[in-house]
């Protein structure tokens, strides 16, 4: 359905030519010593983003019991932002100890990334929070100074990225580095416990899942036009939410938690995730009045499985109507909550057939739920400190691709095969490494200050039509 390459290729002959780089790096840094923290034991955070998540991120690195760690450097592109973000980390009185950001080490501007990670050492942490369309840019200065890093997702908003994100996912295992990626709920103790009652058969074979994010406008999903305080480039970093090229839209940028949940439970074995094979959506625009942005506010979206199993994610954003976060699975023996209100706590259940009331189940996570936010830095840290094999990348780029399956398939009205969308032509933003707050952004907006927008059924390979095109 997609433009593809002239020749395309899969992700396992992907994988397998990555696999004899990475071997053949690895060999070659067996001369050089393992990365680890400072003699002192400490090691440093750079924040690289300072929006919201950012700041969670960083305070829960900081808060770690793997410790000590210590924030030393904090980049934004908006000044009003990284202000915001370090008189809030600072005025934490238990965390008064662990910081030390000086004004030289507060950078602003899209180069500040390199003058942060530049003033680490090998074997500290890089924090890169920004909007994802940066995430390639930055994670690979990060594996040329041989820094650990922790990622949000998605880290891939279309097919180009998602395979140099392989690529970069490779060359870090090969130099020993530790890649966390931010999808936390895989890291919740409640639901993997229901991941390995499922996997013992406690509810059969999946045959179903279902995923539901339904709640009113979030973050900077819509946005009118721009008032012109700023550039447009600038305006829609400040805005990323709005636009497909920054973010993936609402759709990669909400719903890849529900998504990535619900593939985890149809994982079979340790060596190989599974994930839907195709993606057919809908999706449309709703009393939208001024709103400028790409975004749709409903979508519905039916994903097939290798086995034929499916994943329903229905996702609307829209005020007034009906609130639903959650995620099930269904099974030839039973059925199963996955997640019931939310990211945490999760509330796992196991009932003895496809009724989900209280007299059916059979069981239910007991004792308290550790926040996922807090155990995927434990778990990253851990692994720095014993030097293990940590890599999250290749996951969340699979899972970011899945992502932008349902959207693209969604905005085009056509199916959309995994390996259409790893082979996927187009790239949102292929000089975003090169972006400056003066040049032209990557989407245009026309005369009235409206940005294009997806045309289901009038534009079939491919999510946009660019104005400059």
């Amino acid at each position: 359905m997609t433009e593809q390459t002239n020749r395309t290729i899969s992700r396992r002959e992907f994988h397998k030519r990555a696999g004899q780089f990475a071997a053949a790096s690895a060999l070659s840094a067996l001369v050089v010593p393992h990365v680890h923290a400072a003699e002192n034991n400490t090691i440093n955070l750079a924040l690289i983003g300072c929006g919201g998540r950012g700041t969670g991120a960083v305070v829960q690195a900081l808060k770690t019991s793997v410790g000590p760690t210590k924030l030393t450097a904090m980049v934004d592109v908006f000044e009003d932002r990284l202000d915001k973000s370090y008189k809030g980390i600072a005025g934490m009185q238990e965390l008064k100890e662990q910081i030390d950001v000086p004004p030289e080490r507060r950078f602003i501007g899209f180069d500040g990334y390199q003058k942060a990670m530049d003033s680490l050492k090998e074997g500290d942490v890089a924090i890169l929070t920004t909007p994802p369309a940066f995430r390639w840019v930055q994670f690979t200065y990060a594996i040329k100074k041989g820094l650990n890093v922790f990622m949000e997702k998605p880290v891939t908003v279309d097919g180009p990225t998602t395979r140099k994100m392989y690529e970069l996912g490779e060359q870090a295992t090969a130099k020993n580095l530790k890649v966390g990626v931010g999808l936390m709920c895989r890291h919740c103790k409640a639901r993997a416990e229901l991941f390995k009652r499922i996997k013992d058969g406690e509810i059969g074979d999946i045959v179903l899942l279902r995923a539901y994010r339904q709640h009113g406008p979030v973050a900077e999903c819509f946005v009118p036009a721009n008032p012109g305080n700023m550039t447009d480039t600038m305006y829609q970093i400040r805005n990323f939410h709005a636009f497909l090229w920054a973010s993936g839209g609402l759709y990669s940028d909400f719903y890849i938690h529900n998504l990535d949940e619900c593939c985890w439970m149809m994982d079979k074995s340790k060596t190989e995730h599974v994930w839907p094979v195709m993606a057919q959506g809908t999706g449309g625009r709703n009393y939208r009045g001024k709103d400028v942005d790409q975004n749709f506010d409903s979508y519905n979206v039916e994903y097939t499985f290798g086995d034929g199993a499916k994943l329903y994610l229905h996702g609307r954003t829209i005020l007034g109507a009906e609130n639903r976060f959650a995620s099930y699975a269904h099974g030839t023996k039973g059925s199963a909550v996955i997640s019931s209100d939310g990211h945490t706590p999760a509330h796992c259940k196991i009932y003895k057939n496809q009724n989900m009331i209280k007299e059916n189940v059979v069981w239910a996570y007991e004792g308290h739920e550790p926040n996922p936010y807090d155990v995927e830095w434990e778990d990253l840290m851990t692994a720095i400190r014993k030097n293990e094999p940590y890599n999250e990348v290749r996951r969340g780029a699979d899972a970011s691709l899945v992502s932008s399956m349902g959207r693209m398939s969604s905005h085009t009205a056509q199916p959309v095969k995994f390996e259409d969308m790893f082979n996927c032509k187009q790239e949102f933003a292929p000089d975003v490494d090169k972006l400056t707050a003066d040049a032209p952004p990557p989407v245009l907006p026309d005369k009235d200050g409206k940005y294009p927008v997806p045309q289901p059924g009038r534009l079939v390979m491919k999510e946009y039509e660019d104005f400059r095109a």
